[in-house]
C-alpha cells in the first residue's frame, strides 16, 4: 500500500508542477499582450517597428527607489519574430542616481538585430538610463518617463503602470532565462 501511495504521488507530482507552469506561462502571455496593447495605444509606431524587428520582449518590473539607490525585479517573454520562439526570462535590476519612490512598471525592448537578440536571451545584461516623474494608481494620476539603453541594435520603451517616484538613475539589468517555465 504505500508502495502504491509513493507511485501516485510521484506520478501526479510532475503533472501539478507543470500545470503550475503553465498557468505561469499563460500569466506572461497575458501580460504582453496588455502591455502591448497599451504601448500601441501610446505610440502607435511601435507596432510596426515591432512586426519587423527580429524580435521583441516585455518585461513587468517593480522598482524602488531611496535616495542615491535603486533596486528592481520582474519577469517577462521574448519573442523571436522570425522563428516565432518564445522565452520566458527573470530580471534584477540596481542602479545609482537620486530618486524616491516606489513603482509599477513596464518595459518594451524592441530588437533590430540578430545579434542582440541573441545576446540578450543568452547573455542578459543591460546597461541603462533613466528618468521618470509618477504619480499614479489605476488610471488616475500620470507619469512620464524615458529610458535608454547603450546596447546597439536595441530599443526601449517604459510605462509605469502604478506608483510614486521622482528619479533619474543609471541601472545594471540581469536578465536570465526563467528554468522553471522554459
Amino acid at each position: 500500500m504505500k508502495k502504491l501511495i509513493v507511485f501516485l504521488f510521484v506520478m501526479l507530482l510532475p503533472s501539478s508542477v507543470i500545470a503550475g507552469a503553465e498557468e505561469d506561462r499563460n500569466d506572461i502571455r497575458e501580460m504582453r499582450q496588455k502591455i502591448l496593447t497599451r504601448l500601441y495605444k501610446e505610440e502607435p509606431r511601435a507596432k510596426k517597428k515591432i512586426e519587423k524587428a527580429v524580435g521583441y520582449a516585455t518585461f513587468s518590473n517593480i522598482g524602488v527607489n531611496i535616495i542615491f539607490l535603486s533596486a528592481g525585479n520582474g519577469s517577462g517573454i521574448v519573442k523571436n519574430n522570425e522563428t516565432g520562439k518564445e522565452t520566458y526570462m527573470q530580471m534584477v535590476s540596481a542602479g545609482v542616481g537620486i530618486g524616491l519612490g516606489v513603482k509599477d512598471f513596464s518595459a518594451v525592448f524592441i530588437f533590430y538585430t540578430e545579434e542582440a537578440l541573441e545576446n540578450f536571451v543568452e547573455h542578459g545584461w543591460d546597461f541603462s538610463g533613466q528618468a521618470d516623474a509618477a504619480a499614479k494608481s489605476g488610471k488616475k494620476g500620470g507619469e512620464t518617463s524615458k529610458a535608454a539603453t547603450i546596447v546597439e541594435g536595441v530599443e526601449v520603451y517604459q510605462m509605469t503602470e502604478n506608483g510614486l517616484a521622482l528619479q533619474a538613475t543609471l541601472q545594471g539589468t540581469k536578465y536570465w532565462k526563467d528554468g522553471d517555465l522554459n
